[in-house]
């Protein structure tokens, strides 16, 4: 998950701004039915959403993932509220989104099954980490994260995390911000070397910069320009089969976008190891203000091939999380 200020992010990239705005409440019967008349579509996976996203209702995020077109959605869970370092005394709680936890992830995708999933999380340093996340995987989680709280990678804590995703199979997903949350990227090589049968995903902003060769400066968020070859991402994407790049909200719309000649190439060197997740807060699901709806776009007018784009948007994720497909 991005930080707040990807509204003002997907302002600035915008032509206009759209403001539909869906009922909220309890989930009703009427959402259902329509989604029951509409034909059938080209199938999607999202696997980067959360329920009550900045305060948006269920309601408002099962229209908001059927306009954009996805047919199954995968509901990463903040961790419980706590008072800790790792969420910086609660700043970074709900994933500094007002996200919700686990029971909220799961009771969604149980009254939807098949079309939302819930992943498992919890603040890793917590006592009842290892317990909490466990009970998720045990239910059904195909995925541990979002992993976004002020720890080293390498910490005693988030490495139980890795040992935990390797005795169930299933990936961990870490949202990289400079010297805030997910600290160390320039030692994330020595975890993807320590753990080898877990599958790492990552994503946001530090992740996204440094696509570039020429990335000098990690505070800045989203980097603008030309994108030069043998980034710090391209590298370890190459040199490590067990990481995966997601390409959610407006840290990877940019990384998309800025150079798309530069990014045909990277997305066909790595089309085995790209996800699209949408990430996104906004209401309505369709138009320029919509970040997940946009990243769709790019994603199928940058890949080079159709089937390539088909990979990212849906076969890679169907593979990585053993969905039916």
């Amino acid at each position: 998950m991005s930080d707040v200020s990807r509204r003002d992010f997907i302002k600035k990239n915008s032509l206009s701004g759209l403001g539909l705005v869906v009922g909220s409440g309890a989930l009703s019967s009427v959402a259902q039915q329509d989604h029951a008349d509409k034909p059938e579509a080209e199938p999607i996976v999202d696997f980067h959403q959360h329920t009550h996203y900045l305060g948006r209702t269920d309601n408002q995020l099962i229209t908001h993932q059927r306009n954009m077109g996805v047919t199954t959605t995968i509901l990463l869970p903040s961790g419980h509220p706590m008072e800790y370092g790792s969420t910086y005394y609660g700043v970074g709680n709900g994933l500094q989104a007002d996200a919700y936890p686990n029971e909220s992830c799961y009771k969604l995708a149980s009254q939807f099954p098949g079309e939302f999933l819930f992943g498992a999380n919890e603040v890793p340093d917590s006592p009842n980490a290892i317990a909490e996340i466990e009970k998720y995987l045990k239910l059904g989680a195909p995925i541990i994260g979002e992993l976004k709280f002020g720890l080293d990678c390498d910490s005693p804590a988030m490495q139980r995390i890795y040992e935990l995703a390797q005795e169930y199979d299933v990936p961990v997903h870490q949202h990289w911000l400079h010297n805030m949350y997910n600290r160390g990227f320039e030692r994330f090589h020595k975890m993807l070397e320590k753990y080898p049968r877990v599958n790492f995903i990552a994503h946001s902003q530090t992740w996204w910069g440094y696509v570039d060769g020429n990335f000098k400066d990690p505070n800045v968020m989203y980097p603008t320009g030309g994108i030069a070859p043998g980034g710090l991402t391209d590298r370890l994407l190459s040199d490590y089969p067990n990481l995966y790049g997601d390409f959610s909200a407006p840290s990877g719309l940019n990384a998309l976008t800025r150079d798309e000649d530069y990014m045909r190439g990277f997305i066909e060197r790595h089309q085995d190891k790209l996800l699209f997740g949408s990430d996104c807060t906004d209401l309505d699901g369709h138009g320029p203000q919509c970040a997940g709806a946009m990243i769709i776009a790019a994603i199928r007018r940058i890949s080079p091939s159709p089937e390539i784009a088909r990979k990212i948007l849906y076969h890679n994720s169907v593979k990585l999380f053993k969905l039916k497909g």
